[in-house]
């Protein structure tokens, strides 16, 4: 069993039920677990040993909401000025060019960008397998996790109602039920690790209302139970979603869901823009999760979740950078800071403070996906989960008042100095350990350029020039 020590640090921020912090404190780790966290530990000795002199330590940042696929397709021109769903109809004509390599490196791009923003957990919600192309795309995720050492919580996503059945997606990125389920089962079976400490978990998630048949909603929520394994989907994202939902079902989105066993402390959803009062009371009476992805919802003009109102009423917030098609970065420090403003912007100096956010984004996060018994805090017996920040560096300056909420509100690159796994080190002095950066962005830029140029042959659009119409 590997042993770390981290001593002397500037400060260790814990985010623990009391907050505490221990400036100038140590913290001692066997293998994933913490052992002691504090002053004059009695070890002096251990396999990685850190001097954490004018460093600051935290837990690792949780992200509860991703399409690691989207890094091959953000900052293109001819999707930045749309909606949601004019967005995904520019989008899907791209996704559908998809191959098991370019899941595998634009999985490991999104996963090395969240290590270097401090995020040690990442969930991700893949839906997209285009006809012909190999099912098993999703272990192409998982492999790039397991190698660059990220704690995993990918979900099987789906798509079954295609334009021929009056869906948003082409047919020809869905897949019918049976395939769905079964592959499901096969995820699940040969990948779920359900112990405290895994560092894989998977969960179900069928897209949303507008992409997937009723039945496969009902299908997956029965098969995630009886694996009891967590259910995740978009929902509340955008009022077309609303018209949609009503104008087909006769129902409002999270009725429709509910009616389908889609209620739960199973269950999170992702954006949860356009809840009413009522809906947010039902959400925290059943302990429900919300994904709040403010960046992506900013970009695709979705709106601004009620957070305020959400909390109150209990239910389970947390923090996901969402798509890098939508947010065009998977960075979750700049999450953090983005969510803090927009809130102080929406509601004012009742809005909750940095270091709140810093709380969302790690405990909220880890109660979203289940986890807060292992993961979210730096305490004894939790996991050794944890980024540092090196104080000392210019972006800092001036700023040392308040370590909780300096990573939130100070630091524009956002590269964390260290980010520590289960125990493990997987960046350091900023750069991800055993990876070639620069090759690895080589070959995710050319997996871009051939997945635009397939989709500008097949459509003949241009997807390099920029939008002069919203309309296909």
């Amino acid at each position: 069993m590997s042993t770390l020590l981290i001593k002397n640090a500037r400060n260790i921020v814990t985010m623990d039920g009391e907050r505490n912090v221990y400036p100038g404190g140590s913290l001692y780790a066997e293998g994933q677990r913490i052992v002691a966290i504090g002053y004059d530990l009695p070890y002096d000795k251990a396999d990685a040993v850190i001097d954490a002199g004018g460093k600051i330590v935290y837990p690792g940042m949780i992200n509860t909401h991703h399409h690691l696929y989207q890094n091959l397709t953000r900052n293109i021109p001819f999707a930045q000025q749309c909606g949601l769903f004019d967005w995904l109809l520019t989008l899907y004509e791209v996704w559908r060019q998809l191959r098991p390599e370019d899941v595998y490196v634009s999985a490991a791009v999104g996963i090395g960008e969240l290590l270097k923003s401090g995020c040690t957990t990442t969930s991700d919600h893949f839906y997209c397998f285009p006809n012909g192309v190999s099912g098993e795309l999703i272990d192409e995720e998982i492999r790039a996790a397991q190698e660059l050492g990220i704690r995993f919580y990918p979900t099987r996503g789906s798509m079954s109602l295609g334009r021929s059945g009056g869906g948003l997606p082409p047919d020809e990125v869905c897949q019918d039920e049976r395939t769905i389920l079964t592959d499901t089962r096969r995820v699940i079976e040969r990948y779920h690790d359900a112990d405290r400490f895994s560092m894989l978990r998977i969960g179900v998630a069928p897209c949303s209302p507008f992409s997937v048949t009723t039945d496969l909603l009902r299908e997956s929520a029965a098969l995630a139970r009886s694996y009891g394994v967590r259910m995740h989907t978009h929902l509340a994202e955008t009022e077309d979603e609303e018209r949609f939902c009503i104008g087909r079902f006769g129902l409002r989105p999270l009725d429709y869901m509910e009616k389908h066993g889609w209620i739960g402390d199973d269950v999170w959803f992702a954006h949860g823009i356009w809840f009413d009062d009522g809906e947010i009371a039902r959400l925290g009476h059943h302990r429900c999760g919300i994904a709040h992805c403010p960046t992506s919802n900013m970009k695709l003009s979705s709106g601004t979740m009620p957070l305020a109102k959400m909390l109150k009423a209990g239910v389970r917030v947390g923090l996901g950078v969402d798509g890098s098609a939508s947010n065009d970065d998977s960075n979750m420090l700049l999450e953090t800071k983005i969510a803090h403003l927009v809130h102080r912007l929406t509601d004012g100096p009742t809005a909750p403070g940095a270091e709140d956010f810093l709380k969302i984004a790690t405990v909220g996060s880890a109660r979203v996906l289940g986890w807060e018994d292992a993961i979210g805090s730096l305490e004894p017996g939790k996991a050794a989960d944890l980024f540092i920040i090196d104080a000392s560096k210019l972006e800092f300056a001036g700023a040392l008042f308040d370590d909780a909420a300096l990573p939130v509100l100070t630091g524009l690159s956002q590269t964390v100095d260290t980010t520590i796994v289960g125990g493990r080190i997987v960046v350091m002095d900023g750069a991800l350990v055993g990876v070639d950066e620069r090759k690895l962005a080589e070959s995710a830029q050319a997996a871009a350029d051939r997945l635009l140029g397939e989709a500008t042959f097949r459509t003949k659009i241009d997807y390099r020039a920029r939008r002069n119409a919203l309309s296909m």
